[in-house]
């Protein structure tokens, strides 16, 4: 049964129109997990990408997201790679030439504004941004520029979320809320924090849906005490029983040990 996955054209005639989901996932498991709770968008490690992602998760829109680039050619190289492993678009927080490189070459890119964890440095930290009136307009600048460099979408992250819905009301880009609020076009979370895999601390945004680091922590101990037990039966003697050995015939072992035998003999007389 074929799946028919959205295209950009498809998200960008929804905007305004209702809320998409989007995760960060990082497993297949997560990924097929996905696909079958009806998510709309996902954001995932290139390497993630190939047959068996596509075999788990055939219908969503996957951006890749590419990082730790220095030059524009590397970002080119990578986004081809994406694509060609059946990304959908990346997602792409380098200057603006490269977007407008990406999108010359018919890549359709995601820019971010806001709190940008690899830039935070410029905006004072991991903190909000645009709560000033100047902060905030600063973002819709940036919002602007990467409208005009191509980009059909973009994150806005850790926005106030009047701020963050005035700006998606003036764009054409679509607009990925990480807690920016519902007046864009998606909500966006991280897989591990959904699942509450983390132990420390948790954004204000994340909103925690299982407890998964309980479960694993249940896990590691089951693992210590099987391990333990393994150990035990060694030195017990309780493993291998016979159930876990392979068997031979008795002839066939009285054969072997008769040759090696004579074998011993032999080599002793040419000693």
């Amino acid at each position: 049964m074929k799946h028919r996955r959205p295209t950009v054209a498809d998200l960008l005639s929804i905007k305004g129109k209702r809320q998409l989901t989007m995760l960060r996932v990082v497993t297949l498991e997560e990924a097929e997990a996905a696909e079958k709770a009806g998510i709309d968008l996902v954001s995932v490690p290139p390497q993630l990408l190939g047959p068996a992602f596509r075999e788990v998760a055939p219908s969503v829109f996957a951006f890749p997201g590419l990082d730790d680039f220095v030059t524009t050619e590397d970002y080119l190289r990578a986004a081809f790679q994406a694509m060609r492993a059946d990304g959908d678009a990346v997602y792409c927080a380098a200057g603006l030439s490269t977007v407008r490189r990406l999108r010359e070459e018919g890549i359709p890119v995601c820019g971010h504004v806001g709190l940008i964890p690899s830039k935070a440095t410029w905006t004072g930290g991991f903190r909000a941004v645009g709560k000033s009136a100047a902060s905030a307009l600063e973002v819709w600048r940036q919002v602007k520029a990467l409208e005009e460099a191509g980009a059909f979408a973009a994150e806005i992250e850790v926005v106030p979320a009047e701020v963050a819905s005035a700006i998606s009301k003036r764009t054409s880009l679509l607009m990925l809320s990480m807690g920016a609020g519902t007046g864009c076009d998606a909500q966006y979370l991280f897989a591990e924090d959904v699942l509450g895999q983390n132990r420390g601390h948790y954004p204000r945004h994340a909103k925690v849906y299982r407890n998964f680091a309980a479960g694993f922590d249940r896990l590691q101990q089951e693992r210590i005490a099987a391990f333990r037990e393994y150990v035990e039966d060694v030195r017990s003697g309780a493993y291998p029983e016979k159930v876990h050995l392979v068997g031979i015939a008795p002839e066939e072992l009285e054969g072997f040990l008769s040759r090696i035998d004579a074998q011993d003999q032999t080599v002793s007389r040419a000693g």
